[in-house]
């Protein structure tokens, strides 16, 4: 008798103990895409708003919080992952372009949520070379990937599935969640998408959807850039010149795209017209792709009564420009690339419905996952936790300007090179390394008087002393971070290894 009660006694304690840490330790499903723009999402308002493109994402903003100034650090995509993983800038993770190697040695935020008894998993794009380090399980594309009948690389080698990216990578997602995590413990499950990435490759389902919807156009489509330098008038990322029809709008693959752009004899305005609906069916039908297998992942969490003790995050690598000033990619440090979306559910902490206004930025996100976990966050890191804010809670402290720097010159797009800071009302931009006198150019924009950011200030005398306030912030904020001289470029800096390797 006695046995039997000790054996109770124990099984009692057991059970006790498990469901102590499932109550203390928290799951996390981060979820993340690529070039989302914020303003294709319908919570975030604005001209796509009342076609319903996202309902499990708006569930998300319901349910929990939406960060309306969440902001990137370096708008260009494997940039922004590597500082996901760290927590740093580019010039302190090393990773200031898409070219060149990424120093996976280095800490990341998976390693110390593995090492205090958490199960990690990244799945789906991370576009950094090399094998993935801190991860329980991990399953990528290689590079960009593809987004019909995908390669995928893990540890055990390469692997082709039949289908859609989008689909795909939910499906090996939700593989993991079902059967292959230790589930008496806590996961941080990363679930990464191609999508919408160019060149926009949606699923069939949602490209007959989208086949004959229009949209409404932005109020810059036709930017003229009249008050900007060098750096606005020589990009090559506009959907006029840049945009290709036989690689971009596919109207080599569908034929009617082949009548409407190549044999229509549209020319000039009309062109780009076209051309943006084309470009718009193919981008939002991979972003409704995106949200329907959110909301597949969804409700594996409720249901298996994980939805109350996981803390769901939405974001992307950057934004991206969706004919705003006549483009499309992202780079600069304008308002639709600069900014992105973030959107977090974590019931019973975040006030259903809660929209936060304060900057954040995506050195911060490392951080935040970190004390989720209750897991100390190294000094070196160098954004802040957001759970307080997701508490309510803004900290009296709290930064009140953001740095930006973008390095890729001149491959890609041909943006040049830039630095810059924001309050969040001023935006001061300097563009170096012209052909110019000085070799610099700096804008200026009122947010809160011009939100298209079509009309530089600089050289308004009335701006004479926030220009000079914000050049000492900025000076502050390099100073903070440590940015030293800029940073050789990846070819450069192969360049110089190979010619110390060949003394």
């Amino acid at each position: 008798m006695y046995k039997l009660i000790q054996s109770f006694s124990i099984l009692f304690f057991i059970t006790s103990l498990s469901l102590f840490g499932k109550n203390n330790q928290v799951n996390i499903l981060w979820i993340f895409s690529d070039d989302h723009a914020y303003q294709a999402i319908g919570t975030y308002g604005g001209r796509f708003e009342s076609l319903n493109l996202t309902p499990n994402l708006d569930s998300i903003a319901n349910e929990g919080m939406r960060f309306d100034k969440c902001y990137v650090a370096n708008s260009i995509c494997a940039p922004s992952r590597a500082t996901l993983l760290t927590g740093k800038h580019s010039h302190k993770n090393g990773k200031i372009e898409n070219r060149g190697e990424f120093n996976h040695d280095q800490m990341q935020f998976q390693k110390l949520l593995r090492s205090n008894g958490y199960q990690t998993a990244m799945i789906g794009k991370i576009h950094l070379n090399g094998s993935m380090q801190g991860f329980d399980y991990w399953e990528v594309l290689p590079g960009q990937g593809k987004y019909l009948n995908p390669d995928f690389i893990s540890e055990k080698g390469k692997t082709k599935y039949q289908g859609h990216s989008t689909d795909i990578i939910t499906d090996r997602a939700l593989n993991w969640l079902s059967n292959g995590r230790d589930k008496t413990k806590p996961f941080m499950a990363m679930v990464h998408y191609k999508a919408p990435h160019r060149n926009w490759m949606p699923a069939e389902r949602f490209r007959k959807q989208f086949a004959k919807m229009e949209f409404p156009e932005p109020e810059t489509l036709f930017d003229d850039y009249s008050t900007r330098g060098v750096a606005a008038h020589q990009q090559n990322m506009s959907i006029e010149t840049t945009m290709n029809n036989s690689k971009d709008l596919k109207s080599n693959t569908w034929k009617f795209r082949d009548e409407l752009l190549n044999k229509s004899g549209l020319k000039g305005k009309e062109l780009v017209r076209a051309k943006y609906q084309e470009y718009m069916r193919d981008y939002l039908a991979c972003v409704a792709g995106v949200d329907e297998n959110i909301g597949r992942l969804l409700k594996y969490l409720k249901d298996n009564d994980l939805e109350e003790n996981t803390v769901v995050m939405y974001s992307a690598d950057q934004g991206f420009y969706l004919g705003e000033h006549g483009w499309f990619d992202k780079r600069f440090m304008y308002e639709e690339s600069f900014r992105t979306p973030l959107l977090a559910k974590w019931p019973s902490v975040i006030k259903a419905g809660s929209v936060n206004k304060d900057l954040v930025q995506n050195i911060d996100f490392a951080e935040t996952f970190l004390d989720i976990a209750k897991t100390d966050i190294p000094s070196d890191m160098q954004g802040k936790s957001l759970v307080p804010l997701m508490k309510g809670d803004t900290p009296s402290d709290w930064r009140e300007s953001l740095y930006y720097h973008y390095y890729e010159y001149p491959t890609g797009h041909r943006v040049r090179r830039h630095e810059g800071v924001t309050t969040g009302r001023y935006k001061l931009i300097r563009f170096y390394g012209l052909d110019v006198p000085n070799g610099e150019e700096w804008e200026l924009y009122d947010l809160k008087n011009d939100k298209h950011e079509i009309n530089n200030k600089y050289k308004n005398p009335e701006y004479a002393a926030i220009i000079a306030n914000l050049k000492q912030e900025l000076q502050k904020l390099r100073q903070q971070y440590d940015v030293q001289d800029i940073p050789q470029t990846a070819k450069k800096k192969k360049q110089i290894n190979k010619s110390k390797s060949n003394k």
